[in-house]
């Protein structure tokens, strides 16, 4: 599933041919995705140019000159590709917003979890956004916050940080690689952290997913960029998906247990706390 990251990289990527450009047509091939795809109510975003382009946990924001927002969600295996209008369609490319620029942005998702609906301000009392956490690469985001809302928590610590409740876009894979920098076991009930360790913990999330930006996403999943072109800190990773292979730093085999339904991998010997 694409993270933030993926998300963040997409958004960046496709934001140069569409801000302040006029959104002159829309293709929708296919209206069953997560929920039905709002056509009339799209195709009422004719003639309007976009005015920002932002972004919120995972989901891509497209605001137009009237204050509504086109709301985009790559689900669990979608992605979004910045093309010349003449391009053929293919399997699974469901939407095209077309702009005056001569590009389309082309939305494809294979699995159709992916949703695409149209907001009204305030955006966020949206059901969808009203009860997310602060972002985690904001100055709202840090240790002292975590240390408050991880207290008489016996959930497991990696269980707690992928709660969108309590902060956005720490998901399976950049959660492992943030325990495993801050040395943290990721079966360790967030309730027993230290407030120290709190604090080395969200800098570490703040910077695997600012390297992960950096880097254009994770090529795992089928993950690629606006352009076509596949992330690449998956070459970086240093334990999600290394099960049984020396750890980059002490050498003991790499661990997994399933935690929250979600594979979680880590050294046993680098993550004591």
């Amino acid at each position: 599933m694409p993270e933030l990251p993926e998300v963040e990289t997409t958004l960046r990527g496709i934001e140069p041919y569409v801000l302040g450009s006029e959104l002159t047509g829309v293709v929708v091939r296919n209206t069953s995705l997560r929920w039905p795809v709002p056509v009339d109510e799209l195709e009422s975003l004719l003639s309007l140019r976009v005015q920002a382009c932002s972004r919120r946990a995972k989901y891509i924001l497209l605001t137009f000159t009237d204050q509504r927002s086109l709301m985009l969600h790559l689900g669990m295996s979608g992605s979004m590709r910045v093309l010349p209008t003449n391009t053929p369609a293919t399997k699974h490319d469901h939407i095209d917003l077309v702009f005056a620029n001569t590009h389309i942005v082309r939305f494809n998702d294979p699995r159709r979890f992916g949703s695409c609906l149209v907001l009204t301000p305030p955006f966020n009392s949206h059901p969808l956004l009203n009860r997310l956490g602060p972002e985690p690469l904001t100055q709202e985001f840090d240790g002292d916050y975590l240390f408050a809302r991880s207290r008489n928590k016996k959930t497991a610590i990696k269980t707690f940080i992928m709660d969108g409740s309590v902060v956005v876009g720490v998901g399976n894979i950049y959660a492992s690689e943030a325990l495993f920098m801050a040395g943290v076991r990721p079966t360790l009930a967030a309730g027993r952290l230290s407030k120290a360790r709190y604090v080395a913990l969200a800098e570490c999330i703040k910077k695997v997913l600012a390297q992960a930006i950096k880097a254009g996403g994770t090529t795992l999943n089928d993950f690629s960029q606006a352009d076509g072109k596949p992330g690449y800190f998956s070459q970086e990773l240093f334990v999600y998906g290394r099960l049984g292979e020396p750890c980059i730093t002490c050498g003991t085999a790499i661990s997994a247990k399933v935690i929250g339904q979600r594979n979680s991998y880590f050294c046993t010997q680098c993550q004591s706390f």
